[in-house]
């Protein structure tokens, strides 16, 4: 799909303000989730990981009882923390996508193209939560299988699809911004490494914050996947409840977005000097 501005035909306008954009910003979209459906070999080997969390680190401390959690089983307390670090990990690594797709000149393109650069970064955190969810489907299943108490309302359904998008949009931009920063492909999975560790342990996806020391507490109220978390839960559990309130969180996902979206549709073209 073409990124090129379109001419309205005979005369008519844009159907509604930012109709173009829009357009160019899904057709980046596309490109990428066209890709993971030729490929999908990516999404299968990410679905182990929260399969041993939920299976052996979940039942395990489920029986032992040794962390308080409100009133619901452990089990019932890390499974929306399963479902965040699922996200995290397969976004974290989406900007290395960004550098092959340089090497291979492909970046080139679209940079030349009259497209605004903030919807080739936000094309990109469109994509991102295909794979996402894609995750939260195969969580919940073995979560059900699990006899996880969770909600399947309507509104909470559309409020754990919101906050796994948000979540997968935040740290694949913030993977880009990364990958601008770094621009080898090496140097990129070293430092993907070092970060997704102490994002999904300075946040309360396995732990409460009241377990937390005071500098850990602080360092998990800047994390924005403390309020992914938060958001899951109280959305995905029955009987789970928000340390932060629901609107906090989402407001929370939001700011920390528009951050890493403006930063990164700064940095964008950078990567190709």
């Amino acid at each position: 799909m073409s990124l090129a501005h379109e001419a309205p035909l005979s005369g008519w306008a844009e159907p509604f303000p930012g109709a173009n954009y829009l357009r160019q910003t899904l057709a980046v979209a596309e490109s990428d989730i066209r890709k993971l459906i030729h490929d999908p070999v990516e999404l299968f080997t990410r679905m182990v990981q929260p399969v041993l969390w939920l299976l052996i680190f979940g039942q395990v401390f489920n029986r032992a009882r040794a962390i308080p959690t409100g009133g619901i089983s452990y089990l019932d307390f890390i499974a929306p923390g399963i479902l965040a670090q699922s996200v995290l990990f397969g976004a974290i690594f989406y900007g290395i996508s960004l550098i092959w797709e340089r090497d291979l000149g492909i970046v080139q393109k679209f940079l030349v193209s009259p497209a605004p650069r903030s919807t080739l970064v936000l094309g990109r955190a469109i994509s991102s939560t295909a794979r996402s969810l894609c995750q939260m489907v195969f969580v919940y299943v073995i979560a059900a299988l699990l006899h996880v108490q969770l909600r399947f309302g309507i509104f909470a359904l559309a409020g754990v699809v919101a906050a796994v998008m948000l979540g997968s949009a935040i740290f694949s931009t913030f993977s880009l911004i990364v990958a601008c920063l770094v621009k080898s492909r090496e140097r990129f999975m070293g430092i993907g490494q070092v970060l997704t560790m102490p994002l999904f342990f300075a946040s309360n996806a396995i732990y409460p914050l009241s377990l937390m020391p005071g500098w850990l507490r602080a360092v998990s109220r800047v994390n924005p996947l403390s309020y992914q978390v938060d958001a899951l839960r109280t959305l995905m559990i029955m009987g789970g409840s928000s340390a932060f309130g629901i609107g906090h969180d989402f407001l929370m996902l939001l700011a920390a977005f528009a951050v890493v979206m403006a930063v990164a549709t700064r940095l964008y073209p950078s990567i190709v000097t």
